[in-house]
């Protein structure tokens, strides 16, 4: 399994529960496919540099977690139809992952 991390930018409108459902089920993406979850990582509201759809803030949230590669397309299938999700970007951190307990 390798490590990576996806970085995602949440509306600055959404309610606190609807962060949080939106997170969970992300994290649940990872864990029905066989990945497991290092550290979910919220960052809170912040400013932007540019606009994004008309907003000058956002909830930046990260994601680290060891998974096979072809999770990785699920995760960004399910960030993309998901609303409220402004941008997103993964990153492969390691090729192999050190066992996560």
């Amino acid at each position: 399994m390798r490590k990576f991390e996806t970085l995602v930018l949440l509306s600055p409108e959404l309610s606190a529960e609807k962060r949080e459902g939106i997170v969970n089920a992300l994290v649940a993406v990872v864990e029905r496919e066989q990945g497991k979850m290092i550290t979910v990582d919220n960052w809170g509201m912040r400013d932007l540099a540019y606009p994004v759809r008309k907003q000058m803030r956002g909830n930046y949230v990260r994601l680290e977690y060891a998974a096979p590669a072809n999770l990785v397309a699920e995760l960004e299938r399910n960030i993309r139809i998901t609303d409220g999700i402004f941008k997103f970007v993964t990153v492969k951190l390691a090729d192999v992952a050190e066992e996560v307990a």
